[in-house]
């Protein structure tokens, strides 16, 4: 296998946007993400365009969209005060919906910055 290396990549974790990131690859795969900070070396090396997973989860098992979203609707729903956390790996309409979602089912906003 052959190492690759991509420069001045730009990390779009944690909305610093760092953009002097060096990526090295080997095959499909990030090994290493030099100028990136932990977070970001995290975000890189373990963020694949593998499906692991199934396109959705209810209680740990697989399932169709239509009834994650049902359940996902029932839960917030049923909340007393549903959190909107994260944020931070989405666009901008993205994240403009979350904001409006969490308006419309009285939540609170968050993002990972708080910790």
């Amino acid at each position: 296998m052959s190492l690759n290396v991509v420069k001045d990549a730009t990390c779009t974790f944690c909305g610093c946007v760092c953009d002097d990131i060096e990526l090295h690859t080997e095959g499909d795969r990030i090994v290493k993400a030099k100028n990136a900070c932990s977070l970001g070396d995290a975000w890189f090396k373990n963020h694949t365009a593998e499906r692991l997973f199934p396109d959705a989860l209810i209680d740990g098992k697989p399932a169709t969209l239509d009834s994650a979203v049902k359940a996902a609707a029932d839960f917030l729903y049923d909340a007393n005060m549903p959190l909107v956390y994260g944020l931070s790996n989405i666009t901008c309409e993205a994240q403009r919906e979350a904001v409006a979602l969490a308006e419309m089912i009285g939540g609170v906003v968050d993002s990972h910055t708080s910790l």
